[in-house]
């Protein structure tokens, strides 16, 4: 498996957790004359309508053409201007969080322009969601806006996990510790992966990290977003659910697989998460 591909399963495992918070969604339109500098807040996004965009950072200059996507990684100092048509595109601020972790995005290398060829389907249909939602005033329908955003950042995480994408913005200053704890823990994740079928003792994962356990959480929390309990209780959930649907084990199997004791736990802590015993999940 590529070093991409590991790194994105955690965002998998984890999808449960993720949210999105959608700050504002815009459109602008600037004439030939129009230069910008700034360094967002938040992630930003930009949908190319018409014309092009230039982008300079750190005396690197890139061009995003009608159709691309530019990301923006909060924090990062730009100038932006346009040529002689002037430029027309989609603006939207958003953070992305796992649990408690805020700027998970932090840890990839995403920040750039995504060409048209790659994102096509997710920026025309973001567009038509946006001009659909807005013709009706106001900000129209945040909550369809904030489901296609989800589906354009997904296929961007896709991209790269896949190495068809990466972004090129220079934000080194930003991967350094967040990208350092990724890194770090994939040892814990392979661990956890690996031994889903014995009863995982934390302990054990701050043995392998060389940290105490009270640290180990501490540490866990802060870089994942959630405890590394709620992590081992994710990833047994998630291969649960895979196992009910693939109708190839039984509830008994399953929960020995998961390293439970018996059914009666597995089934317990299953219904705990889905709301649903194993025996009428499908």
């Amino acid at each position: 498996m590529s070093k991409k591909q590991s790194d994105m399963d955690i965002l998998n495992e984890l999808s449960e957790h993720i949210t999105l918070h959608m700050k504002s969604c815009w459109m602008t339109s600037h004439p030939s004359d129009w230069i910008e500098h700034k360094a967002h807040v938040y992630y930003d996004l930009w949908f190319i309508r018409k014309g092009r965009a230039v982008i300079r950072l750190e005396d690197v200059q890139f061009v995003a053409e009608e159709g691309d996507i530019v990301f923006f990684y909060p924090g990062v100092p730009y100038m932006a201007h346009t040529d002689q048509t002037g430029c027309q595109f989609i603006f939207t601020h958003f953070d992305f969080v796992i649990g408690e972790r805020q700027r998970i995005l932090d840890n990839f290398e995403l920040s750039g322009i995504i060409p048209h060829r790659l994102i096509r389907e997710e920026f025309e249909l973001f567009t038509r969601a946006y001009d659909a939602a807005h013709s009706r005033g106001a900000e129209g329908n945040r909550l369809y806006q904030k489901a296609r955003l989800m589906g354009v950042l997904a296929r961007i995480i896709e991209l790269y996990g896949q190495g068809q994408y990466r972004g090129e913005f220079p934000v080194k200053r930003r991967r350094s510790r967040a990208g350092r704890n990724l890194d770090f823990f994939q040892p814990i994740f392979d661990y956890v992966n690996d031994h889903l079928h014995t009863a995982i003792r934390i302990s054990e994962l701050a043995s392998l990290a060389g940290m105490s356990e009270k640290y180990f959480i501490d540490y866990f929390k802060r870089s994942i977003g959630i405890t590394p309990g709620q992590y081992i209780y994710q990833v047994r959930m998630n291969r649960a659910r895979d196992y009910l649907y693939a109708r190839r084990h039984s509830i008994q199997e399953i929960a020995s697989l998961l390293g439970y004791p018996d059914p009666f736990t597995f089934s317990k802590a299953f219904k705990k998460y889905y709301n649903v015993p194993p025996s009428k999940f499908v």
